[in-house]
């Protein structure tokens, strides 16, 4: 299994726990997040932070797949790379950064990924999920957990909420079927949490 950074480690104990304060998130059904085996955690994206909510709903090391540009940006790249983030380049078919991903996964480690592909900044409840997930799982035998988060980044926030569904495998199904499953899933759970907070 891919072994956790020190830096990881340090941010997840250290900013974690401020994190939690700051935002007051809810958390359910984290339980649900296998503890061994591959597994890729996907769900919607609406903010910078949303990759920290998963993090600190699980003791595994999440290795996230990240948009080169923060790479590419000097202020904050070593902040992803001693995190273990891999890099993908949004403007091709980045066969590296799928390779890395594909290994960890075979290291029975842990993926987080936003189908999405970008934080979703429209007024479009999800935007179209992109095919990397349910491929990369089809490829691993990796269970995907989904996710749903709903309410706002803000102090001590009263609706910020990230609900975890039951994890599945793309087993027999199709790419295309597997991918409309979790986005139902995914979907379903954000109106779970926004009905939740209300």
């Amino acid at each position: 299994m891919s072994k956790t950074p020190i830096f990881y480690r340090i941010c997840r104990g250290v900013l974690g726990p401020i994190f939690k304060l700051y935002y007051r998130p809810t958390i359910i059904n984290k339980n649900v997040i296998p503890k061994d085996g591959p597994i890729i955690v996907a769900g919607n994206h609406k903010h910078l932070y949303d990759q920290c909510l998963t993090i600190v709903s699980t003791k595994r090391y999440l290795r996230y797949m990240a948009k080169k540009e923060y790479f590419d940006n000097k202020k904050v790249a070593w902040f992803f790379k001693w995190n273990g983030c891999i890099s993908v380049d949004r403007s091709k078919k980045d066969d590296a950064a799928k390779n890395a991903a594909l290994e960890t996964l075979k290291d029975n480690g842990a993926i987080g990924i936003f189908p999405e592909g970008t934080r979703n900044k429209t007024k479009e409840f999800l935007l179209p999920f992109k095919f990397g997930a349910v491929s990369m799982a089809g490829k691993t035998n990796a269970y995907i957990v989904p996710f749903g988060i709903a309410g706002d980044y803000k102090f001590r926030s009263k609706n910020l909420v990230i609900i975890y569904g039951k994890p599945f495998k793309v087993g027999d199904m199709s790419l295309e079927e597997a991918n409309k499953k979790l986005e139902a899933e995914v979907g379903k759970l954000m109106k779970q949490g926004q009905k939740l907070k209300k």
